[in-house]
C-alpha cells in the first residue's frame, strides 16, 4: 500500500514537473537560466519525466518495471540537486523538493 502511495506521489509530481518545462512556465525558464543549461536540455529533460512518470504508472501492471523507472527519476534528482545547489548557487531549501522526489524513487527502488 506504501509503495502504490509513493507511485502516485511521483507521478503527479513529474507529471506537473515535465508540464512546466514543456509550457516553458516563467517560472521553469527563470530557473532554467539560472542553471545555464541550454533550452533543448529543458525539453530532454521533461521527455525523460514523462517516461519516468508513465514507468512509475505501468509499475503497477508491470512490477518489474518499477524499479527502472524508479532509478531513472532518481538519476535526474541528482541532477537536479547538482543544478540547484552548484549551477544555480541556491540555498540548499531550494533543493528540498528534488531531494524529497529522489528518497521517494529510491524507496522503490530497495523495496
Amino acid at each position: 500500500m506504501a509503495a502504490a502511495i509513493v507511485q502516485i506521489i511521483l507521478i503527479l509530481m513529474f507529471a506537473f514537473s515535465a508540464s512546466t518545462k514543456f509550457f516553458r512556465q516563467q517560472s521553469m525558464v527563470h530557473h532554467w537560466n539560472q542553471y545555464r543549461y541550454p533550452f533543448w536540455l529543458m525539453d530532454a529533460t521533461a521527455v525523460l519525466e514523462t517516461v519516468g512518470a508513465i514507468g512509475i504508472m505501468a509499475g503497477f501492471r508491470y512490477p518489474g518495471l518499477l524499479q527502472y523507472a524508479a532509478a531513472l527519476l532518481a538519476i535526474l534528482m541528482l541532477g537536479a540537486i547538482h543544478a540547484h545547489l552548484f549551477r544555480a548557487k541556491h540555498k540548499p531549501y531550494m533543493a528540498i523538493n528534488a531531494l524529497a522526489m529522489l528518497g521517494l524513487s529510491v524507496y522503490l527502488i530497495v523495496m
